[in-house]
C-alpha cells in the first residue's frame, strides 16, 4: 500500500474560502512506484472503493430476523406522536402477523401495497411486512393530493392501500371516497373500483371504529391464524434478495414522479455501509429521524441502518416539525439526528429562541439536498453538535453514493459530500460519455449495487438513466478526486447560461447563505432578452423583512470579491418559505413559476 500522505488540489476558487482540498489517499501499488506516477497514469476521473467489508446476500425480511435475534430487548422504534414503542422482538411478531394477513385478503407474492401514511409505527411496520411477505411496498407521499394518490396507485398498479384515517387538516377516507365511490357498500376485500382498476382492499388504521368498505389494521392482525404466522419464517428462502422490495416515488422537482424499483440487495447492503459511517456499529443510537420513510434517506439511514446496529429510531411527529424535533431529542436523549439542510435551518432558528435544553448531540447527518459551509458552521457552533456528516445520493441508486467517512477532518464537510461508498464505481463525463480529468466538472455516473432494477412499467426512462453496462446516469454536475471525494457543482438541468457562461446556483448560493442578514438562499436563471437568462436570488431573511430588509445593492456588495461579477445575482426577490417538497427538496421549477408570474401581472 503506498500513502500518499498530504496533497494539495486547486480549482478555481473566485476568491472562495475553503477551496484548497487536502486529503490522504491509500492506493495499491501495482505498477508504479510513487505518488506521481500513480496520479500521472490514472489522471481520469473514475474511482472503484473496494471496502473492507464484504456485502452481504440476505433479503430484508432475513435482515429482521437476525435483528430480532441480537436485539431481541432493543427498542426499534419510538413514535412520539402515536405514543408508540416497540422492541425488535416485538416489531418481528407484528410483522409477520401482519404478512400472513395479507396472504388471507388475497394479496400474492410481487403485489404492491401503498402505503399513505406519515412516519409511523404503521408505515414502518407495514414495509418490513410486505418485504416478509415477499410483496412490494410502495411509498405515497402523506400530502399528495387525490389527483397524484390516483396517479400514484395506478402508476404502479397497487393491489392494496394501507392508510392513517388523516394527516394534519386532512380527512383521507373522506378523500378516498371522492376518488372512489365504490367504497360504500363494497366488501372488504373486493373492491372494484373504476378510477383505480388494480385496487381490491383499503386498510385504515383507525382506533375503535371502522370505515365502510375498508378493513382496521387492527383487524388485519387478527385473520392470520398462528400456524400461518409461522410460516412467514419459511417463506424467507424463497425471496430472492436480488427481487424487489419496493416501489419508491421520485420527489417530483420535475414532472410527474416515476416509480423506482429497489431491491433487498441494494437497500440491506446501503444500510449496513451506512450504519458504520454514521458509527452505528460501536454502539446502538436513538436517532432522530425527521426525514419521512417514504424518501429513501429513511429508509436506508433510518429503518435498514437502525436494523444493522439495533438502534432506536425516533419519530418525532407526523411530519417536520421543529419544535415536536426538539423536544423529542431532548426526552429520548437523541443522540444522532437525521435532516435535510432546510430541516436544519429551522431547527436552528426554533433553538435560538426556545429554552429546551438538548443533550449533547454526537452526529448531525445531512442528505437529500446541497448543504453551505455556513450551514455546518452553525450546526456545530450553535447546537454544540460534535460532528456533521453528509451524503450524497439518489432514489435510483437505493440511498447514499457517497457521504463522509469515518475520520474525515471538518475541511472534507466543507468542499464534498464525502468519499464513494464500499463497493461502489463512480466516474465523470463530458456531454459525449467521455471520462474528464480529475478536478474537471462533468456528469457523475455511478455503478454499484444500489442500481435500481428500473423504473416501473417504463422502459423507456429506464434506458435514459442506466446506460448497457449498468452506469446510473445521475444528471449531477460533479466534481472527483483521485481519493474518492467528489463535490457537486450543481444539477445539469440547473446550470445558468448567462451570456454563454455556464454559472453554477451552488456556488453562489454558498456565499449567499453566509451573509449576516440570510439564513436561506436558492438561486435560478430566468429569461432576459439580452443575456439569454439572469440570475435571480431567491432569499429568506433571518429576522423578518421590515425589521431585517435587504437590497440587491447589498447583495452585489457582499458578493463581489468573492465571485466573477457575471456570477453575481442581478435580482432579488425574498420569501417567507420556499417551495419543496415533503422530502426537503427546494422545487426551483415554482421559483421560476413564481417569479414569471408575478412579472405577468
Amino acid at each position: 500500500m503506498l500513502n500518499i500522505g498530504a496533497v494539495v488540489v486547486y480549482l478555481e476558487d473566485n476568491n472562495m474560502i475553503r477551496r484548497k482540498w487536502y486529503y490522504q489517499s491509500k492506493c495499491t501499488l501495482a505498477s508504479v512506484t510513487s505518488s506521481a506516477k500513480l496520479l500521472e497514469s490514472n489522471d481520469q476521473s473514475y474511482v472503484h472503493h473496494v471496502g473492507d467489508t464484504p456485502l452481504i446476500y440476505r433479503n430484508i425480511g432475513q435482515h429482521l430476523r437476525v435483528a430480532a435475534q441480537q436485539f431481541a430487548n432493543n427498542e426499534a422504534m419510538i413514535s412520539c406522536h402515536d405514543a408508540k414503542r416497540l422492541t425488535y422482538a416485538e416489531v418481528l411478531d407484528k410483522v409477520d402477523r401482519l404478512a400472513a394477513s395479507f396472504y388471507q385478503l388475497g394479496l400474492k407474492r410481487n403485489d404492491r401495497i401503498a402505503i399513505w401514511t406519515p412516519n409511523s409505527a404503521t408505515y414502518y411496520l407495514t414495509t418490513l411486512a410486505a418485504a416478509r411477505a415477499g410483496m412490494i411496498s410502495v411509498g405515497i407521499n402523506p400530502a399528495f393530493q387525490l389527483p397524484e394518490l390516483q396517479y400514484a396507485l395506478n402508476k404502479v398498479g397497487a393491489k392494496a392501500l394501507v392508510a392513517t384515517e388523516g394527516f394534519r387538516s386532512r380527512n383521507y377516507y373522506t378523500m378516498l371516497k371522492q376518488l372512489i365511490p365504490e367504497l360504500e357498500g363494497s366488501s372488504k376485500a373486493n373492491l372494484k373500483s373504476a378510477e383505480v382498476p388494480s385496487l381490491r382492499s383499503v386498510i385504515m388504521d383507525t382506533v375503535g371504529h371502522s370505515l365502510e368498505g375498508t378493513i382496521t389494521l387492527q383487524d388485519l392482525y387478527l385473520l392470520a391464524a398462528d400456524e400461518e404466522t409461522s410460516q412467514i419464517e419459511t417463506l424467507q428462502s424463497s425471496i430472492a434478495p436480488d427481487s424487489g422490495a419496493c416501489l419508491l416515488l421520485t420527489s417530483g422537482t420535475t414532472g410527474k414522479p416515476k416509480a423506482a424499483l429497489l431491491s433487498h440487495y441494494a437497500l440491506v447492503n446501503n444500510g449496513v455501509h451506512a450504519a458504520y459511517r454514521t458509527k452505528l456499529d460501536s454502539e446502538p443510537r436513538r436517532l432522530c429521524v425527521q426525514v419521512p420513510l417514504f424518501h429513501v434517506f429513511g429508509k436506508v439511514f433510518g429503518t435498514m441502518a437502525a436494523l444493522q446496529s439495533g438502534s432506536t429510531m425516533v419519530f418525532p411527529g407526523e411530519g417536520f416539525n421543529v419544535r415536536e424535533s426538539l423536544e423529542a431529542v431532548a426526552k429520548h436523549k437523541c443522540s444522532l439526528i437525521y435532516g435535510t439542510p432546510t430541516m436544519y435551518v429551522d431547527l436552528l432558528k426554533e433553538y435560538v429562541k426556545s429554552n429546551i435544553k438538548q443533550p449533547t448531540i454526537d452526529i448531525a447527518m445531512i442528505g437529500a439536498a446541497a448543504c453551505s459551509p455556513q450551514l455546518v458552521d452553525d450546526i456545530q457552533s450553535v447546537l454544540g453538535v460534535k460532528q456533521v456528516l453528509v451524503g450524497y445520493g439518489m432514489t435510483e441508486l437505493s440511498g447514499a453514493s457517497f457521504m463522509s467517512d469515518r475520520g474525515d477532518p471538518s475541511e472534507v464537510v466543507y468542499d464534498t459530500v464525502g468519499r464513494l461508498m464500499d463497493h461502489c464505481e463512480a466516474k465523470v463525463v463530458d456531454g459525449e460519455g467521455n471520462t474528464v480529468p480529475f478536478g474537471t466538472p462533468g456528469e457523475l455516473w455511478i455503478r454499484g449495487y444500489g442500481t435500481m432494477l428500473g423504473y416501473w412499467d417504463d422502459d423507456l426512462k429506464t434506458k435514459e438513466i442506466i446506460t448497457g453496462n449498468r452506469w446510473l446516469r445521475t444528471g449531477d454536475q460533479f466534481v472527483l478526486r483521485p481519493d474518492g471525494y467528489g463535490a457537486v457543482v450543481g444539477r445539469m438541468k440547473e446550470v445558468i447560461i448567462r451570456g454563454g457562461e455556464n454559472v453554477f446556483p451552488k456556488e453562489i448560493e454558498d456565499i449567499l447563505n453566509a451573509h449576516p442578514k440570510i439564513i436561506e438562499a436558492h438561486c435560478i436563471g430566468v429569461p432576459d432578452e439580452r443575456m439569454g437568462e439572469e440570475i435571480c436570488a431567491y432569499v429568506r431573511l433571518k429576522e423578518p423583512a421590515e425589521e431585517n430588509f435587504i437590497h440587491l445593492d447589498d447583495i452585489n456588495h457582499f458578493c463581489r470579491e468573492k465571485i466573477a461579477h457575471y456570477k453575481v445575482p442581478k435580482i432579488l426577490r425574498i420569501v417567507e418559505q420556499f417551495p419543496k417538497t415533503t422530502s426537503g427538496k427546494i422545487q426551483k421549477f415554482k421559483l421560476l413559476e413564481m417569479y414569471l408570474n408575478k412579472d405577468r401581472k
